[in-house]
C-alpha cells in the first residue's frame, strides 16, 4: 500500500516545492504592500467564496495591507423583488428612493456580518486554524448625492467626496483587514448607497494602493494583458458586457494605481494565481505595459546568463563569459515580463561592411510558442535599419528552418564580414544565413 501512495504523494511534494520557489519572489515583494480587493454581491453569493475567504486569510497571514470593498448588488435586488419594492437604474447607477435604501442598509449590515464570521474562523484542520484575524469598519468613507441627472433624482444614491486614509492606515499598521461596506455617510448624517467599484477606485487611488483587484464577471472577451489606452479602445466596443470594472479599472489607472486586475469569481484559485505567478489568471490593465521590450543594461546580465546557459550546456549557442556579456551588453536586447529576462537577442554590427550578425537568440522555454522569437528579431531588424545596415546574418546549428521562415536565405562563409570570417569555427560547422533588410 506504501508503493502505491508514496508516488502521488512525492509528486504533490514536487510541485508544492516548486510552486513555492516561483511564489518566492512575490512574497517578498507583495509583504508590506497594500491591495484593495472588490468583491461583487454574485461572487458573495457563489460557492467559491469560502475558499476567497481562506486566500484572503493567507494573504493577511503574508503581510499583505488589506482593504476589502464588497459589493451587494445582487442581494439588494433580490430582495426589492421580494418586497415588491420597483428595481430603477438610471446610467447603471441604482435608484435609491426610501424603501430601497432600508432593503440595502439590512442586506449590506448582513453581508458584513457573514463576512467577518468567515475571517473569524479558525478552526483546527482547517485552512485558516489558528489565523486570527482582525477585521475592521466604520464611517471610512464621506459621500454626497449624486442628486438629479437628465431629471431623474437617484435620491439616496450617492458618490465618494472623500476617503479618510489616516483612519484605514491606521487600521492597516495595526494589521487588520479593513472592511469597506458600499455606504457612504455625509457631514449631516445621511446614508447614501454607492457603487463598491466607486468606492475601490477612489480608496486604491488615495491610498497609493499598490494592486487594485476586482473579483466578479468573467471577461473572455477581453485580453489577458491591456494599457490604459487599450482598456479604453475596449470600452469603445458596444458589445462589450459588464464594462463597469473595466472603466473602474481605467479610472484607478488615470487616478494613478499602477495595476488593476480583473479575476473571474468562477476560478477557485484566481487571485493567488494573479498574485503569485507570472503570467496570473485574470486580466491585468496598467498605465504602462506589463512586458518590455529594450536595450539591455548591465543590470540584466544574470537573467540573460540563466536564459542562455541551458542553451549553451545543450550546444545550441556558442558559450559566452560573462565578461564578454559585459562587455557588448550594449548590443542586446531583452524581452522583460514583470522584472523576469523572457528572451534576448544581440546585433553586432559591422558598420564598413553595413551588415550586421544576430546572435545569442534565446526565449524562455515557457514561453516558446507565442511568437516572441518573431517580435524579437522584429526589434533587432529595426534596430539594425537604425544602424543604416543592409543585411543581417545568423550563424546556426539547430534554428535553421526557424530563421528561413522568418526571411534569412542560406548563404556561404565567403559572403561573412572579413573580421567574422577569419574567427569561423569549422568544428562547429554553422550555417550561415543571410536576410537583406532593404
Amino acid at each position: 500500500m506504501n508503493d502505491k501512495i508514496k508516488p502521488p504523494l512525492t509528486q504533490f511534494i514536487a510541485t508544492t516545492t516548486s510552486w513555492f520557489r516561483h511564489a518566492a519572489p512575490y512574497i517578498h515583494s507583495h509583504r508590506g504592500a497594500t491591495f484593495v480587493i472588490s468583491v461583487d454581491g454574485e461572487t458573495i453569493a457563489s460557492n467559491n467564496f469560502d475558499n476567497l475567504i481562506n486566500d484572503l486569510a493567507l494573504l493577511n497571514s503574508l503581510g499583505v495591507r488589506l482593504v476589502i470593498v464588497y459589493g451587494a448588488r445582487h442581494q439588494i435586488e433580490q430582495q426589492c423583488h421580494q418586497n415588491n419594492i420597483p428595481v430603477q437604474y438610471h446610467q447603471d447607477l441604482r435608484v435609491t428612493d426610501d424603501d430601497s435604501l432600508k432593503v440595502a442598509k439590512t442586506i449590506i449590515g448582513q453581508i458584513r456580518l457573514e463576512i467577518e464570521a468567515k475571517l473569524s474562523f479558525s478552526l483546527p484542520h482547517t485552512p485558516m486554524a489558528d489565523a486570527q484575524i482582525r477585521c475592521s469598519s466604520g464611517n471610512f468613507v464621506t459621500a454626497q448625492p449624486v442628486g438629479i441627472i437628465e431629471g431623474v433624482d437617484l435620491c439616496h444614491t450617492g458618490q465618494v467626496r472623500r476617503i479618510d486614509t489616516k483612519a484605514i492606515e491606521q487600521q492597516l499598521d495595526l494589521g487588520n483587514i479593513v472592511l469597506l461596506p458600499p455606504l457612504g455617510y455625509s457631514p449631516t448624517g445621511e446614508i447614501f448607497n454607492l457603487s463598491a467599484e466607486a468606492i475601490a477606485t477612489a480608496c486604491a487611488s488615495q491610498l497609493k494602493a499598490n494592486k487594485l483587484i476586482f473579483i466578479g464577471d468573467a471577461h473572455s472577451e477581453l485580453p489577458k494583458e491591456m494599457t490604459v489606452v487599450q482598456a479604453e479602445d475596449a470600452l469603445m466596443d458596444i458589445e462589450l458586457t459588464n464594462s463597469h470594472t473595466l472603466q473602474a479599472a481605467v479610472d484607478a489607472c488615470e487616478a494613478g494605481v499602477k495595476r488593476v486586475h480583473l479575476l473571474d469569481r468562477e476560478q477557485d484559485d484566481a487571485l493567488l494565481q494573479e498574485l503569485f505567478s507570472r503570467d496570473g489568471a485574470g486580466i491585468l490593465i496598467s498605465a504602462m505595459a506589463f512586458e518590455t521590450t529594450r536595450i539591455a543594461t548591465i543590470n540584466d546580465i544574470g537573467g540573460i546568463l540563466d536564459l542562455i546557459q541551458p542553451l549553451e550546456q545543450s550546444g545550441v549557442l556558442v558559450k559566452r563569459a560573462r565578461e564578454e556579456l559585459e562587455l557588448h551588453i550594449e548590443n542586446f536586447v531583452v524581452m522583460e515580463r514583470d522584472g523576469t529576462i523572457l528572451a534576448c537577442a544581440a546585433l553586432h554590427p559591422y558598420h564598413e561592411h553595413k551588415v550586421g550578425e544576430l546572435a545569442c537568440v534565446a526565449v524562455s522555454s515557457d514561453y516558446r510558442g507565442s511568437r516572441r522569437g518573431e517580435q524579437l528579431l522584429t526589434a533587432i531588424q529595426h534596430q539594425a535599419i537604425n544602424l543604416k545596415l543592409t543585411e543581417l546574418y545568423v550563424l546556426t546549428t539547430q534554428a535553421t528552418h526557424w530563421f528561413l521562415e522568418q526571411g534569412f536565405v542560406a548563404a556561404e562563409i565567403s559572403d561573412l564580414p572579413v573580421e567574422k570570417r577569419t574567427l569561423y569555427n569549422y568544428q562547429r560547422n554553422a550555417n550561415v544565413l543571410m536576410k537583406s533588410l532593404l
